[in-house]
């Protein structure tokens, strides 16, 4: 395995033609992948990753675009699970709070940072005692995996402590909390930067490359047949083992190949509403107790996220939808502690995903396993599914330990616990640099911090493009967030190809702008189009197909049950392939 060279890889559009050279090669007699990963989510970009810091040959296929399915609409939560100790699932939340040291401390610093939330206590004399014990326990748990805890320990408040702190909870709501620490990651943009590190490493990835068929030697998989979905050209890719890391998908990836032996991963729909952060008044998050789960309200920049829901999905797993009644149900819970209720025109956005869980025999999903089982159904093909966003590092360790033993070679153990993603080395040196940073860019020092939470040490790419086009300093229509430049980085360095990739994953503009990103939208197609060679039909299809997909969502969040709101969000088609401008 060799190190990252000092000028760091890209996934720009060049390079994702390389990537796809270089896998329609292994069709040629003789040449084979080690490893072939299906899925490009947090677990798929995690085993890629693991498995070329191995020194292993890798491929990586999505079939849409990183991290789009579960792994961009999570809670953004990188925690334990307080519940979990309830049901005496230590083993969960003690592997859990070792990820989270992990991943606060070394591997992304500038993507996971800790974030405080008030456990609100409403008995008097019996529940302090008995929550501060469970809590206790949580904070003792995250000290035995060998690494610093990397957040604060618990402190318990009174009801005036409380108050202080969350100023906009009923008085006669609580007798007082506790204050505790868990951390918060944005989701899609951990996954496209560890596609981007898996990459710098050798790993040959591409998005928008779906697998149709699964090639086979009798019983064995050899490889995968695969639809490039921007040209619609299919070619074949060899390999000595593919895993099969697709979440909510497996059943139907697993379906290709055999119906022997096969894990059954059931879907959960989860919803989130986003409200802007002067809407409450709180320095801290919150967990509030349902009659069925726990209920998350979540320091997010300018904003608070609130969820979620725990509710059986069996339609569309592309794009699951929020339906009136879901919104209803959060509103309601999170309005029983607040003093000014919130209402229906407080949300700026509202996202819904699909939690891959194990099925077993339970009839309620919040009862499914959240731990997560490998597999190898046939020779030739790993499958690994359940699991949680946290603990994403050890289901790939696992997944690929599994594939490496049926490799002829001996293969090294895995070492990603020491593998920091890109932009997490001199994170910390940047960020005390960042007034002369800005200073030299010419931006306000606030524009320097937003990027160096969000890119770390690769802020200084950004910055560059900004002194070479000073205009690329500006933001978005719509936001006081996001600049242009991050358009422009985020097709010639992370992979974006369409519109929904900026607003929806590059950015969080379509759940944080009121307006979700409808006002950007004309102006990201007009900055992306040279770099994908769109034509001015092109551009014009893509603004249309991001403004009937958000129309779709909104018209979905006024259906009354999932299977209405289901038909609502379907009717915007995904994108089509795009028509190149012809060369001269």
């Amino acid at each position: 395995m060799s190190a990252p060279s000092s000028s760091v890889e890209a996934l720009s559009p060049k390079n994702r033609e390389s990537a796809i050279d270089y896998l329609k090669a292994t069709s040629e007699a003789g040449r084979e992948l080690d490893v072939l990963i299906v899925g490009g989510g947090v677990v798929g970009a995690g085993a890629a990753l693991d498995a070329v810091t191995r020194g292993l040959d890798v491929g990586m296929v999505e079939a849409r675009d990183w991290a789009s399915g579960t792994s961009s609409r999570s809670s953004k939560l990188i925690h334990g699970g307080l519940r979990y100790l309830e049901m005496l699932d230590f083993a969960l939340v003690q592997e859990a709070l070792k990820e989270r040291g992990l991943l606060i401390q070394r591997i992304a610093p500038h993507l996971v940072r800790p974030v405080p939330f008030l456990y609100p206590l409403t008995k008097r004399f019996i529940e302090r005692p008995y929550v501060g014990a469970g809590i206790m326990l949580y904070d003792t748990m995250s000290l035995t995996g060998g690494n610093s805890r990397g957040v604060p320990m618990h402190k318990h408040l009174s009801k005036r402590g409380t108050l202080r702190a969350a100023p906009s909870l009923k008085k006669d709501a609580f007798v007082g909390s506790i204050r505790y620490y868990d951390a918060q990651v944005d989701d899609a943009r951990y996954v496209a930067n560890m596609a981007r590190t898996a990459m710098n490493y050798g790993a040959k990835a591409a998005n928008r490359v779906a697998v149709v068929d699964f090639l086979r030697a009798g019983e064995r998989v050899v490889g995968a047949k695969v639809k490039d979905q921007e040209t619609g050209e299919e070619f074949e890719i060899r390999a000595k083992q593919v895993v099969n890391a697709t979440g909510v998908w497996t059943d139907e990836t697993q379906a290709m190949v055999t119906d022997r032996g096969q894990l059954k991963v059931r879907a959960s729909k989860g919803i989130h509403l986003v409200v802007p952060r002067d809407r409450i008044q709180s320095t801290v998050g919150m967990i509030l107790r349902t009659e069925k789960s726990v209920l998350f309200v979540i320091p997010w920049g300018r904003h608070w996220i609130i969820g979620t829901t725990d509710t059986d999905w069996d339609l569309d797993k592309a794009h699951p939808a929020a339906s009136s009644k879901d919104i209803d149900y959060l509103l309601e819970h999170v309005n029983k502690v607040l003093k000014r209720p919130l209402t229906r025109e407080d949300v700026e956005g509202v996202y819904a995903g699909l939690r891959p869980l194990l099925a077993g025999e339970s009839d309620s999903t919040a009862k499914l396993s959240r731990e997560h089982v490998v597999a190898h159904p046939v020779p030739g093909l790993v499958v690994v599914a359940g699991g949680k966003w946290t603990t994403y590092r050890v289901m790939a360790k696992d997944a690929v330990d599994e594939a490496t033993r049926a490799l002829d070679e001996r293969v090294p153990d895995s070492c990603t616990s020491t593998i920091p993603m890109l932009g997490a080395e001199g994170y910390k040196a940047a960020w005390n640099n960042r007034a002369r940073m800005a200073e030299d860019a010419g931006i306000h020092v606030a524009r320097v911090e937003h990027l160096l939470q969000r890119y770390g040490s690769l802020t200084s790419e950004l910055l560059e493009l900004i002194k070479a086009d000073p205009q690329l300093g500006e933001t978005l229509p719509g936001t006081d967030d996001y600049l242009l430049a991050e358009v422009v980085y985020g097709v010639t360095h992370e992979g974006a190809r369409h519109i929904d990739d900026i607003l929806t994953r590059r950015t969080r503009m379509s759940i944080e702008c009121f307006d979700r990103g409808v006002s950007a939208a004309p102006v990201v197609a007009d900055l992306l189009a040279p770099y994908l060679n769109w034509s001015a039909d092109q551009v014009d299809r893509e603004v249309k197909h991001y403004l009937a997909r958000v129309e779709a969502e909104r018209l979905s969040q006024e259906q009354p049950d999932d299977v209405s709101a289901d038909s609502a969000r379907l009717g915007a088609a995904d994108i089509l392939p795009v028509e190149p401008v012809q060369s001269e």
